[in-house]
């Protein structure tokens, strides 16, 4: 996968269902700038502008927008590639966890209107 990945300029993931986004994130631990869909895991993964871009899928030639966009700014594409890098370095399972438990802590349930305990 590194080789793979080695060989791009630039990560394009269109897929609207996406959930979490392993890919996004080898990408960007590989170095690279990623364009995604606005929507699902991807809103969570790419920070817009600074790991890559999101683009709208409902909008015709919004793909292409962003894609060209980044192909156009190679000092842009090195900045959002290592930024990427650096914040995939800091994902690890273990944080990952901890920063789901702490969404979940943050759920009140609507039955009794109060945090749920963990």
């Amino acid at each position: 996968m590194a080789r793979a990945y080695a060989a791009f300029d630039v990560f394009v993931h269109t897929g609207t269902c996406e959930t979490f986004g392993q890919t996004l994130q080898e990408a960007m631990a590989s170095g690279l700038p990623v364009v995604a869909p606005a929507r699902g895991g991807p809103l969570d993964v790419i920070r817009a502008g600074v790991h890559g871009h999101h683009f709208d899928p409902d909008r015709p030639g919004a793909l292409q927008e962003a894609v060209c966009g980044v192909l156009a700014d190679p000092l842009g594409r090195r900045r959002m590639g290592a930024a990427g890098r650096q914040d995939a370095l800091q994902r690890g399972w273990a944080p990952v966890v901890d920063q789901l438990l702490t969404y979940y802590g943050r759920v009140t349930h609507p039955a009794y209107d109060r945090r749920v305990a963990i």
